[in-house]
């Protein structure tokens, strides 16, 4: 079975909201997140996906995830890259 490490990004008055999580379907945790059945804390907030990684274990994946929550350097340059590319995908429209 494949697990998923996953950074969602919200934007929110003048801010940008990071979460980090995993699972083993992507999509239907991205939708429960949306749909505020997912962690308390994304709950009443819109997110999009900025970043995933798949792992074929699960404890490679809880590793990968611990990092990434604890690397606040590489959390910030993930949302800056998606922060880019969403704006060029938005202005080109």
């Amino acid at each position: 079975m494949n697990y998923y490490v996953y950074l969602l990004v919200s934007f929110s008055k003048n801010k940008t909201i990071s979460y980090v999580g995993s699972t083993n379907n992507l999509k239907k945790r991205l939708n429960l997140h949306n749909n505020s059945k997912g962690a308390k804390f994304t709950r009443g907030r819109f997110w999009k996906l900025a970043y995933y990684k798949k792992f074929l274990s699960k404890s490679l994946a809880l590793k990968e995830e611990y990092m990434l929550k604890k690397n606040y350097n590489l959390r910030s340059e993930i949302k800056k890259r998606f922060i880019k590319n969403e704006n060029i995908s938005s202005s080109s429209l």
